[in-house]
């Protein structure tokens, strides 16, 4: 849903209302918006969005702030117990999965809480 939203995005940094509308009728046929994407394009169509002032820098925010979050994973490096590490190991060999997967999942769920 990513790649609609940010067509939506960008879309609503346009200042051509009408052009505006033809883009969100076409986005309504082609895909399935779930209810913020819909609530979005209701708020373009109001025209309660404004146009940035410099919309090739937005544009280029708007990319660089994807290419961020999309990136590819990072290796990192721990020290940690034998005693940590062999239990880890057990522990995802019940799960089934690797054990850096398992690492990664729990470290993933503790930063998100």
């Amino acid at each position: 849903m990513f790649h609609l939203k940010f067509r939506v995005t960008i879309g609503s940094l346009l200042t051509n209302s009408m052009f505006c509308h033809r883009i969100n009728m076409s986005i309504k046929r082609k895909y399935k918006l779930d209810e913020e994407e819909q609530e979005l394009l209701e708020e373009i169509e109001k025209g309660n969005f404004v146009s940035v002032e410099n919309l090739e820098k937005a544009k280029r925010e708007a990319m660089a702030a994807a290419r961020n979050t999309l990136n590819k994973k990072k290796n990192i490096n721990l020290r940690i117990s034998e005693r940590v590490l062999l239990k880890l190991k057990a522990k995802a060999a019940e799960e089934g999965i690797p054990y850096q997967t398992l690492a990664s999942s729990i470290l993933h769920k503790y930063v998100n809480k």
